[in-house]
């Protein structure tokens, strides 16, 4: 097909996303490896090129250049961009920012909401250019610099000039770092009191060090980390110098995006703006949503949850991996709804009903001006899976597919408002709406997307945890390609709720879902219930299979027995 102006611009969009030399008009941005993330990443690289608004579902329905250059004829204008603009005296909260405040006041301060990074240095470091550092970066993001206050209006957000952050040297050595990391991990934040920011060098000899940098997730999330450890770099390397980073300036600060959201989005309590629209849409769409998925527990759910949790990581390996994108193409859908589907059948098969509500994080990032900046953008959404009527994992796809379209084209509507909508039954014992969550990344987890660089120093990611279980499971995968391209397996760690779970039963749910994926990717023509959820010694023989051996049904068997 011969290319247009358009065409042409985007050809160049969607190989500068998907990181490719060259992308045809009618090549598929999911077969060169596109997935949700990413369209919502060309979404906003059109919206800023091409002024245009493009619903993600467009990108999922006609995947190719030439598809999306026909929707692009009939597309409304791009709303206004996200930029520095005049700001009130009381500076507002972000949505993100609401949720978390809302959180901490309900649940009180604790370290469900820390987010660490952990950063081991070997060789020879200057504290005194790593203070300076630190300052540096803390002036450069304003949310590491950000307390909150409430008064009769509500909270907002108090951003301070100070720049120095609270950096606290401890001596340690190997056998103890672990244990020390834990701990200083784990410390509470008083929000009202303290930035989100906490740093911590632990000295283990003379040339090696363990730098933790503790954030609440109130002033960052998961996409943060990685532009919080380069620039940190940059400001370590040039601070040896003797000099202060020449770094380009923030197109706005975090402040402005909160100032925006007002602006721009609206409220939800106006139908005329487009958060009032989203939540018309998701009061339908979670109409009747179940209070509590009945999940394979080992003990009763506690009055207050304890927000306790371990992690088990296992493999999903090439082969199966290959399999799995050869279904999604096949079925237009992305590996993560593959995943989606494959979750939501295995927690049907083991009693949780056919109304299956899964969240899952979005970026909340759709502007380019927001990528490199420090700051809690990301939202949960509800992506309400319908197992009902025994579906073939083909059509449970289908369903899928369009479910999560819709989803993903309502994604500003801040979690928290929509619960205060919703209005569940608020309980301590369990996350609302949602208690169990699917995350999907294709670069691998935020910590591994970490290369780091700094002058005589060997950077590498030291892991480190909280010991923290948001909801009672959270299953996250992180994808990994071969040099060419080619599926090569998934890191997958399953996060549960050991108030809810012993350590056996989170191992089996991992080994059920990876024969229950192996099955439906090499038959995904089968119905649910033909899918076998039984692991080990589960499979017993049943005595007495009927006449000559052939099996029967239960009742069967149950009256051949009784007569």
């Amino acid at each position: 097909m011969p290319r247009g102006p358009r065409e042409e611009i985007l050809c160049g969009l969607f190989a500068e996303v998907l990181g490719v030399a060259e992308v045809g008009v009618d090549d598929s941005f999911f077969d060169l490896g596109g997935h949700s993330l990413l369209v919502t990443r060309l979404v906003s690289r059109i919206r800023t090129v091409l002024g245009a608004e493009l619903p993600l579902q467009r990108v999922f329905r006609t995947p190719t250049v030439a598809g999306v250059a026909d929707a692009l004829a009939t597309a409304d204008q791009a709303r206004p961009p996200v930029t520095a603009r005049p700001r009130p005296d009381r500076l507002p909260l972000s949505y993100a920012q609401e949720r978390l405040w809302f959180l901490d006041r309900f649940e009180g301060p604790g370290a469900t909401y820390n987010l660490p990074l952990v950063l081991n240095l070997s060789g020879g470091l200057d504290r005194e250019a790593l203070r300076a550092a630190l300052a540096d970066v803390v002036a450069r993001h304003e949310p590491l610099r950000t307390v909150f206050a409430e008064d009769a209006e509500g909270p907002h957000q108090v951003v301070r000039d100070d720049a120095d952050p609270d950096l606290s040297i401890l001596t340690t050595d190997t056998e103890r770092l672990d244990e020390e990391l834990s701990a200083a991990a784990r410390r509470p934040f008083d929000l009202t009191a303290e930035p989100p920011l906490r740093v911590t060098l632990f000295e283990t000899s003379g040339d090696e060090h363990v730098l933790l940098l503790l954030l609440h997730h109130v002033a960052a999330d998961g996409w943060s980390l990685p532009v919080l450890a380069e620039d940190l770099a940059t400001a370590y390397a040039a601070r040896l110098d003797g000099a202060a980073p020449a770094w380009q300036p923030l197109p706005l600060g975090f402040a402005d995006v909160a100032v925006w959201q007002r602006e721009v989005l609206g409220s939800g309590d106006d139908p005329r703006s487009l958060l009032g629209g989203q939540l018309e849409f998701w009061r339908e769409r979670l109409e009747g949503l179940p209070e509590e998925l009945a999940l394979p527990v080992d003990r009763p759910r506690p009055v207050v949850a304890s927000y306790r949790g371990e992690r088990l990581e296992f493999e999903v390996p090439a082969g199966l991996h290959a399999r799995v994108v050869e279904v999604a193409r096949a079925h237009r859908v992305s590996v993560f709804m593959v995943m989606q589907a494959a979750l939501a059948a295995l927690l049907t098969r083991l009693g949780a009903g056919t109304d299956v509500p899964i969240g899952t994080p979005v970026a909340g990032r759709g502007d380019e001006a927001m990528e490199r900046l420090v700051g809690c953008f990301v939202n949960t959404l509800v992506l309400r899976t319908d197992t009902s009527g025994d579906p073939t994992f083909a059509d449970l796809l289908d369903r899928v597919r369009e479910a999560d379209l819709a989803a993903y084209d309502h994604q500003d509507l801040p979690f928290e408002r929509l619960v205060a909508e919703l209005k569940p039954e608020r309980s301590l014992a369990r996350h609302p709406l949602v208690q169990v969550v699917l995350t999907f990344d294709t670069d691998g987890p935020a910590h591994e997307r970490i290369r780091t660089a700094m002058p005589g120093l060997t950077v590498t990611e030291h892991a480190a945890t909280t010991g923290a279980a948001k909801f009672d499971l959270v299953l996250g995968f992180a994808e990994r390609r071969t040099p060419d391209g080619d599926p090569d397996g998934l890191r997958a760690a399953l996060v549960f709720a050991t108030d809810l779970f012993d350590e056996t039963t989170a191992r089996s749910l991992t080994t059920r879902f990876l024969d229950l994926l192996a099955a439906v990717a090499e038959r995904p023509e089968l119905p649910l219930h033909a899918v076998d959820v039984l692991v080990g010694e589960e499979r017993v023989p049943v005595a007495g299979l009927g006449v000559e051996g052939v099996r029967s049904t239960v009742p069967e068997l149950f009256e051949a027995r009784v007569a």
